[in-house]
C-alpha cells in the first residue's frame, strides 16, 4: 500500500535548499529536521507521496522564494504553502490569532483532493494546534512532535529571572501550552528525540500519555557531514575568521547557534573570559546565523548581541574571538573540519536541549563536544563517549570543563574517533526513517483502527506497509 504523509511546520523560514538556519530564532535545527526527514520519507519505495505544509510569506524583507504555493523538492516530496494573517514575515508567537484561517483553508484542500493523507505529523504547538482539528475532520491518524515544550521552557525562564507576565508578553505561553496539552491528548503517536524528553519534559503535561510515546533518534546526512578535510576549504574558513583572530592556529571553542536567550552565548563567553588559560591557549568562534545590521534583527536577537559585545568588551577579547556576520549552509561542514583540524572542541552552552543536531554534525566531522547536561546531550554522550557533559547555569563549571577539553591531546583524539564511530553507528537518516515507519505499524497494530462502519482495520504485513483508513 503507497503511503501519502502530511507535515505540518508553520513558522519561521523553510523550503527545499539553502536553509537559512540561525537567521532568526524560529529558523533552526526543527526547520532541518522536518526537511530531511520528508526528504527521507520521500525516498522509501512504500511512500507515495509527502507534502510539507508552512507558511506562505510575500515580504521585501524575506526571499522570494517564500511566496511560491508548491515548491518541488525531490520526486514524492512538495511543499505546500498557504496564506493565513498578513503577507508579512511573523515571528511564531504572533501567528496564533491566524492558525484557525489555516485549518480552514487545509479542511478544504484535502478534502477536495484525491490524495487525503494517511498520516498528518505537527511539528511544533502551532501545528499541533491545527494537526488536531485536521486530523479529526479528515479522520487520518496524528502524530505529534514538540521539538521544544512550552512548560519546560518556562520553567527555564523563570530560573533566569524573567517574571510571569514577561514570560507571558515574550511567548504567549500559555497559549503554547494549551496547544500542546489538546496535541498531547489527541495524538496517536508522540514521537520524541530522546528518553529524557518523554521522561522528564512531556510528563508534565496532564494530557501525556507515556504509551503514545516513541523515541527515535535524528539522523546526519554523512554526506555532507564527514571528517575529512581539504585544504581548499580550510582556506576559506581561514579567510571568514582573519578579521576576528590575531592567531588562527589555536584550536578555537566553537559555537553553532541561533542567537536566543535559551542557547546561553553570553555564559560560554563569560567562561572564556574568566580562564587565563582558555584566553591563552585557545579562540573561541562564534556563528549565530547571519545578519547585516543588529539593529534590524527582532528584539530577543538585539538583547543577546548587545549582551555578547559587552562580555567581549568586558574582558577584552578583541583578536580572541570571531563573531562572522555571514555564511552559507554549505560553510557549516567545512567550519566543523577546520575546528576538527586544530584540535578545538564544539561546545553547546544551551540551557534546555530536546536533542541537538548540531552535536551529531560535529562529531561525525571529528569534533568533540563539551555540551549542557540537559536533553539530547545526555543521549548522544551515552552512545558516543565523545567528549564532556557540564552544568551549564555553573559559570565556573562550564569554565572547568572548557579547560579540560583543550588540555590533552591524546584524551583530544579518542573522542574525536569515538565520535565518527558513534554518529555513524547509530545516527543515520536512514534507520531514522525505518524506526519512524515501523513505529506506525506497531502502534496501528495495537490501537486496531475502527473505521466509520465500524468494520475493523490493522496493518499490513510488511516491513513498513501500513493500510489507509476509508
Amino acid at each position: 500500500m503507497s503511503l501519502r504523509f502530511l507535515h505540518l511546520h508553520l513558522h519561521g523560514l523553510i523550503r527545499s535548499n539553502s536553509l537559512e538556519l540561525g537567521r532568526d530564532a524560529d529558523t533552526g535545527g526543527q526547520t532541518q529536521y522536518v526537511l530531511e526527514l520528508v526528504k527521507s520519507l520521500s525516498n522509501i519505495s512504500e511512500v507515495d507521496q509527502v507534502d510539507l505544509v508552512t507558511r506562505l510569506i510575500n515580504d521585501s524583507k524575506v526571499d522570494s522564494s517564500y511566496s511560491k504555493q508548491r515548491e518541488f523538492i525531490e520526486p514524492g516530496a512538495q511543499i505546500l504553502r498557504f496564506q493565513f494573517g498578513p503577507n508579512k514575515y511573523l515571528r511564531k508567537e504572533l501567528l496564533w490569532p491566524y492558525l484557525n484561517e489555516l485549518t480552514e483553508n487545509l479542511i478544504k484542500h484535502y478534502q477536495k483532493s484525491e490524495n487525503k493523507p494517511n498520516f498528518i505529523h505537527a511539528h511544533y504547538a502551532d501545528a499541533g494546534f491545527v494537526g488536531v482539528k485536521l486530523s479529526q475532520v479528515l479522520k487520518v491518524p496524528f502524530i505529534f512532535t514538540g521539538h521544544s515544550l512550552g512548560r519546560e521552557k518556562k520553567r527555564k525562564l523563570l530560573e533566569t529571572g524573567l517574571k510571569h507576565n514577561q514570560i507571558e508578553k515574550l511567548y504567549c505561553i500559555s497559549k503554547r501550552i494549551k496547544a500542546e496539552e489538546e496535541a498531547l491528548k489527541y495524538a496517536d503517536i508522540v514521537v520524541t528525540s530522546t528518553k529524557q524528553e518523554s521522561v522528564c519534559q512531556y510528563s508534565q503535561y496532564n494530557s501525556f500519555l507515556p504509551e503514545k510515546s516513541s523515541v527515535i533518534a535524528p539522523g546526519v546526512d554523512h554526506t555532507k557531514f564527514h571528517h575529512i578535510h581539504s585544504t581548499t576549504e580550510t582556506s576559506e574558513i581561514d579567510n571568514m575568521m582573519l578579521p576576528f583572530l590575531k592567531d588562527l592556529r589555536k584550536p578555537p571553542l566553537l559555537a553553532i547557534s541561533r542567537a536566543v536567550r535559551r542557547k546561553n552565548i553570553p555564559s560560554l563567553i563569560e567562561a572564556y573570559g574568566r580562564s587565563d588559560k582558555l584566553k591563552r591557549k585557545a579562540n573561541l568562534v562564534l556563528v549565530l546565523g547571519c545578519r547585516d545590521n543588529t539593529s534590524k534583527l527582532d528584539s530577543q536577537q538585539r538583547d543577546v548581541f548587545q549582551e555578547i559585545f559587552e562580555m567581549i568588551d568586558k574582558y577584552n577579547l578583541y583578536g580572541k574571538v570571531a563573531y562572522p556576520k555571514k555564511h552559507s549552509p554549505s560553510n557549516i561542514p567545512s567550519i566543523y573540519r577546520w575546528a576538527a583540524s586544530r584540535g578545538g572542541i564544539f561546545v553547546n552552552p544551551a540551557l534546555t536541549e530536546p536533542f541537538g543536531l548540531t552535536l551529531l554534525e560535529a562529531s561525525s566531522c571529528g569534533l568533540p563536544i563539551i555540551a549542557t547536561d540537559d536533553g539530547g546531550p545526555k543521549e548522544i554522550h551515552s552512545k558516543c563517549e565523545n567528549g564532556l557533559l557540564v552544568d551549564v547555569t555553573d559559570i565556573n563549571k562550564l569554565k572547568i570543563a572548557l579547560e579540560k577539553g583543550i588540555s590533552n591531546s591524546s584524551q583530544w583524539r579518542l573522542w574525536s574517533r569515538n565520535g565518527i564511530e558513534g554518529v555513524h553507528r547509530h545516527f543515520s537518516w536512514n534507520t531514522h526513517v525505518r524506526n519512524y515507519l515501523s513505529i506506525l505499524k506497531c502502534q496501528y497494530q495495537k490501537l486496531s483502527m475502527v473505521s466509520s462502519s465500524g468494520i475493523k482495520e490493522s496493518c499490513l504485513k510488511g516491513n513498513s506497509s501500513l493500510i489507509k483508513p476509508h
